[in-house]
């Protein structure tokens, strides 16, 4: 008996399999004309192409031919490299015959899954929430619209960014899968599902409004474009008039930031777009020197000789309750000796309580606004923090 349920076990396990991959087959035959490149003459530059004006961002360029867009994402690993080149081509046109090799892209996207809370939050900014089949990471997403429409079942939850669900991608019959590129990383099972994979190498961007900007390609890819563009505009006025009120000031606060976690003290690099913004906000920021654009590994000694002495400190991280001194003298004795700590001048932000990543990247008009306000309360003296609040 025994051997004969393990036989009709394996008998259905292998039947599941084989259906499996006869679906999955299917799916790659019937994707395919979504990823083929233009047919005809293969032209690296198109004569007669409008530059897209884009003015910030250093990894996005957009030129627009008669009837599609070319959209290079560039690569920020190798300088001058293009790390993947799109053709936008709208559904109601056809394929044109000329046009340069790249990923075609059906545009307005209808089905397009957001491997980001980044990225959905700003689809619901653009309005195309409903043009979203599925998001990922839904434990991180705290846009409510989102959240409630998984929770209606209008919205597919794809499971983990780093672990898809390969299943429910197919059968939501998705059209774009919005990735965040790593360098010398595949995406595994999902570069086999020939889904065009829409690479957002926004968060590479050294620049604020550099990061903003990749709002307008996926103003593009969504069909709101007008949308994005006075978005951008409404970003870009507020931040360069909310600069030069900085300007003004005689006083620079030195700034430590963050903590140390387990061995090492992970601190943004002086070319950082967090570098940027702590410039631009008015701070002499102790880490500012450093040539790095990302995030940069310390030791504790390192930090504590360079930042010792800093006149306000930073603290971003996540839980279910609020950081205070009490418990960060706890989790490591010797941050009770920085300046900051002893004089009651650190601010914190608890990222599980407050939308800091799913705004702050395409909105750092409001963070700039906070930091500013810490930096220099005088300049906004009504103003009330988005973010960052006096650690308790």
């Amino acid at each position: 008996m025994k051997n004969h349920i393990q036989q009709q076990y394996s008998h259905t396990k292998r039947a599941r399999r084989h259906a499996w991959n006869a679906l999955f087959a299917l799916f790659v035959l019937l994707s395919y004309p979504l990823l083929t490149s233009c047919a005809g003459k293969q032209a690296e530059t198109i004569q007669g192409a409008k530059d897209g004006g884009i003015q910030y961002a250093q990894l996005l360029k957009i030129e627009h031919a008669d009837s599609f867009t070319i959209c290079d994402v560039m690569d920020a690993w190798n300088k001058g490299r293009t790390l993947h080149r799109y053709i936008l081509i709208p559904r109601s046109s056809p394929t044109p015959s000329q046009c340069p090799k790249g990923t075609i892209v059906r545009t307005p996207l209808e089905r397009a899954v957001a491997f980001t809370s980044v990225h959905g939050s700003l689809l619901c900014d653009l309005g195309a929430m409903k043009q979203l089949c599925g998001v990922c990471d839904y434990d991180y997403i705290m846009r409510p619209e989102l959240r409630l429409a998984v929770t209606n079942g209008k919205l597919a939850n794809m499971g983990m960014s780093t672990q898809p669900d390969l299943e429910k991608m197919i059968a939501s019959h998705a059209d774009a899968l919005l990735v965040s590129p790593f360098q010398n990383a595949s995406y595994g099972g999902i570069e086999k599902l020939n889904i065009p994979l829409i690479e957002c190498a926004d968060y590479m961007e050294a620049t604020p409004l550099g990061r903003a900007e990749w709002m307008r390609f996926f103003g593009l890819l969504f069909g709101q474009e007008a949308t994005a563009d006075s978005l951008f505009q409404i970003v870009e006025k507020n931040y360069t008039e909310l600069t030069a009120t900085v300007q003004k000031t005689t006083t620079r606060p030195t700034l430590l930031i963050d903590q140390k976690q387990g061995g090492a003290w992970y601190v943004p690099g002086g070319k950082s777009y967090l570098g940027s913004l702590y410039k631009d906000a008015g701070a002499n920021y102790c880490f500012a020197d450093n040539a790095e654009s990302g995030s940069v590994s310390l030791s504790f000694e390192t930090v504590f000789q360079k930042a010792h002495a800093a006149d306000l400190w930073l603290i971003k991280s996540g839980g279910p309750t609020d950081l205070t001194y009490a418990q960060l003298q706890q989790d490591f004795a010797p941050n009770a000796q920085f300046k900051a700590f002893r004089e009651r001048h650190i601010w914190y932000c608890n990222s599980m309580k407050v939308p800091y990543f799913e705004e702050a990247p395409f909105r750092p008009d409001f963070l700039l606004k906070d930091f500013i306000k810490i930096f220099h309360p005088e300049i906004l003296p009504d103003y009330q923090t988005r973010y960052f609040f006096p650690m308790k």
